[in-house]
């Protein structure tokens, strides 16, 4: 548009309407008060030649057409367009794909959950039940890469160190949370399990020197109110489950924020990932696991599982078993595509599904009081997703 008409030279070339080719570019009437025109642009216009602007016969009217160039030091348009924002299909398939993900993460879960806490009943062998989980994961990843089901990834002596504090981390969450439920109800453990965010918060505040606006820290009030309350009200309270909760909870913070850091400029996606980290927690747990518990306990204790529950016994443990690889799978999938703390909060937005399954399937008793302070943990963990965004 045109915001001003600025004569450079005081000469003008006027051609009749006539004279002119098919498309002239504009006609002025000779009668026409420029400065009351209306017509606006910001760079100046030199109005170029040599006849007398009323000097000419013959036209019609008066009408002339006038040819225009902009001035050759005239100042640029400075003009702002903002276009409305619009969500790609992109970035709406990317939001679709992620919440696939959380759905499959947490159903695979609760199928989980049941199945341990019913091997756990049967065979109270926390260490062997974790270890038999990592080895379930470690096979089914080589044999697939054996298979060309997927593509095994291209690894080196640094990913491996990298690695190694992940697994570590993976390893004690893993056996802690094992414990926890083999002591308490897999209700109770998760409960307390969905202050995760409270320790995510905290670590990234006083070890990594993050910090957040104080709506965060407040929304980890009812978190761990919530989580203090259930413990507290509690009918099959028992502290070294409550610890293995608690003891799951750092560990696997840890893990989420150096898995996060250890994904970052590798070429290996988040399911080879997992798979490697399976198998290098199978060879730190191990040893461990053999320590504690040992071929003879575990043999005992096998023979009593098969004489109580019979021959399904063992489909119970190679479910728990394949199922905790599977949700595991797709939770680190889930990670290689967001941030740890949302992963924190997706991980215990999961635990109001286990919790709830797992009161229906086992028929656990529950207090009003206990009720209620699961649902001051989950609202807290909801306020503490909404202060996030």
């Amino acid at each position: 548009m045109i915001s001003s008409l600025m004569h450079s030279s005081p000469s003008f070339q006027v051609i009749p309407k006539w004279g002119l080719a098919k498309n002239p570019k504009f006609v002025v009437h000779n009668h026409v008060d420029w400065s009351k025109a209306g017509v606006l642009r910001q760079k100046p216009l030199n109005l170029v030649s040599g006849f007398d602007f009323v000097s000419l016969s013959g036209s019609k009217k008066g009408d002339f057409v006038c040819e225009a160039y902009e001035a050759d030091h005239s100042k640029p348009l400075d003009i702002n367009i903002d276009l409305p924002a619009q969500v790609g299909p992109s970035e709406a398939a990317q939001k679709l794909k992620i919440g696939v993900y959380f759905a499959t993460w947490w159903a695979l879960n609760v199928v989980f959950n049941v199945y341990n806490k019913k091997v756990l009943n049967a065979f109270p062998y926390p260490w062997l039940t974790s270890t038999l989980s990592l080895a379930a994961g470690s096979l089914i990843m080589l044999v697939s890469w054996a298979a060309r089901i997927a593509e095994a990834p291209k690894t080196d002596l640094e990913f491996w160190k990298t690695l190694f504090p992940v697994a570590l981390a993976h390893t004690i969450g893993h056996v802690a949370a094992t414990i926890s439920m083999s002591k308490v109800a897999v209700s109770f453990t998760h409960i307390i399990k969905s202050g995760e965010p409270a320790f995510s918060v905290l670590v990234s505040r006083f070890i990594l020197g993050e910090h957040f606006p104080m709506p965060v820290y407040l929304s980890l009030l009812p978190i761990i109110g919530g989580c203090a309350l259930s413990a507290a009200t509690e009918l099959n309270f028992n502290m070294t489950g409550f610890m293995g909760a608690m003891i799951s909870n750092l560990a696997f913070v840890f893990r989420n924020i150096f898995s996060k850091k250890g994904m970052k400029g590798k070429s290996v996606s988040g399911m080879n990932y997992y798979a490697c980290l399976s198998m290098l927690s199978l060879l730190i747990l191990a040893p461990f696991a053999i320590a504690v518990e040992g071929p003879q306990m575990w043999a005992a204790g096998w023979q009593t599982a098969i004489s109580q529950i019979g021959p399904n016994f063992v489909w119970w443990v190679v479910a728990q078993s394949v199922f905790y690889h599977l949700y595991n799978q797709v939770s680190y999938m889930s990670l290689d595509q967001i941030s740890p703390l949302t992963f924190s909060v997706g991980n215990t937005m999961k635990r109001i599904s286990v919790i709830v399954s797992s009161i229906i399937i086992f028929r656990n008793p529950v207090q009003p009081v206990n009720a209620l302070g699961a649902a001051i943990a989950v609202a807290g963990t909801f306020l503490y997703s909404q202060a996030k965004q």
